[in-house]
């Protein structure tokens, strides 16, 4: 099977661009949590929290009333930064790259969308 990539540059209207970057900053912030998560889970408890307890602790921070601005978004864009960090933990565990860092606003930030055709 072949995979390709593409990538495009596109000029977004004005409501494009809010929505843009209201799933960039949705991006950071579940990244952030999850990450200060799995840190606290392992100096508290000296336990590994993996993909499926994040991508679980996603949907409980959706239902949270102060978090219910994550439903406005595509869940897509917020699972592939979930999977980022698993492979940089991954990465890091296996001595290849250092502990991973807390995404910051002023780096533009990233969003992945996946699309699959058969």
């Amino acid at each position: 099977m072949v995979e390709k990539a593409y990538k495009f540059r596109f000029y977004p209207t004005k409501q494009q661009e809010s929505l843009l970057r209201r799933t960039l900053g949705c991006v950071r912030l579940v990244y952030n949590k999850a990450l200060a998560q799995r840190t606290q889970a392992w100096y508290e408890k000296q336990e590994r929290v993996g993909y499926k307890q994040t991508s679980a602790m996603l949907t409980n921070w959706k239902k949270q009333e102060d978090l219910d601005f994550l439903t406005e978004v595509s869940s897509v864009p917020l699972q592939q930064g979930l999977r980022h960090l698993q492979s940089a933990f991954s990465n890091f565990f296996s001595g290849r790259a250092k502990y991973p860092n807390f995404k910051k606003k002023r780096n533009g930030g990233s969003a992945e969308f996946t699309l699959i055709s058969i």
